[in-house]
């Protein structure tokens, strides 16, 4: 492998990661949970999810993957669900 192939494959494997690291300061975090809770009902998990991961892929700048995080710790997410 190249330098540059190391790099990209150790970015793409973080850029897995930094939606489930949100996720899980969300889950973590009292007064976040409680707004997360009220906009779940307000839009619906998915929508809401999906806005967030969007928001989250925007900021960081991170490009889509063909694969997903297998198996995230945070409980608000599922592994099959897209963000792009």
């Amino acid at each position: 492998m190249t330098s540059k192939e190391i790099a990209q494959e150790a970015i793409a494997k973080m850029n897995k990661r930094i939606t489930n690291e949100i996720f899980l300061i969300i889950q973590n975090d009292r007064k976040l949970m409680h707004e997360y809770l009220r906009a779940v009902e307000a839009n619906g998990l998915d929508s809401l999810n999906q806005s967030i991961g969007k928001e989250v892929k925007k900021i960081y700048q991170l490009t889509n993957l063909n694969d997903r995080e297998d198996n995230p710790s945070c409980t608000l997410i599922q592994s099959h669900q897209k963000f792009d």
